[in-house]
């Protein structure tokens, strides 16, 4: 495995403990339409949320957060669509990004953006 998918595989874990931890029900992760796809589909106080995860081992290229793109934003929306098309019960929803940076001797740090909005 390659070492950015290792990356990516362990931010995924990380992210599952840390959801559940903050009293989020983990309703699908790595949920796909097409070639659409969201890394974590989970409820919280009557609401549904669509959660990006990002993940670095090194600031050499930013933070994880930046790296979620508009494109990348279009894709979690055309998804989303999808996916209360197929799940109509829920009426209040938001996207999420989880940013976790993995840095070298030091503990994990966790960024949480909620209901984000790219116009």
């Amino acid at each position: 495995m390659a070492h950015h998918n290792q990356t990516g595989f362990l931010g995924e874990k990380m992210a599952e403990e840390y959801l559940l931890q903050k009293g989020f029900l983990i309703l699908h992760q790595n949920w796909r339409h097409g070639h659409w796809e969201v890394d974590f589909i989970a409820s919280l106080n009557n609401t549904l949320h669509f959660i990006e995860v990002k993940t670095r081992r090194t600031k050499k290229f930013g933070y994880p957060e930046e790296d979620v793109t508009k494109k990348k934003i279009t894709n979690l929306i055309n998804a989303s669509e999808e996916y209360l098309y197929l799940n109509p019960e829920w009426k209040n929803i938001q996207f999420d990004i989880l940013s976790i940076n993995l840095l070298k001797n030091q503990p994990p740090a966790f960024f949480f953006i909620e209901d984000i909005y790219i116009s």
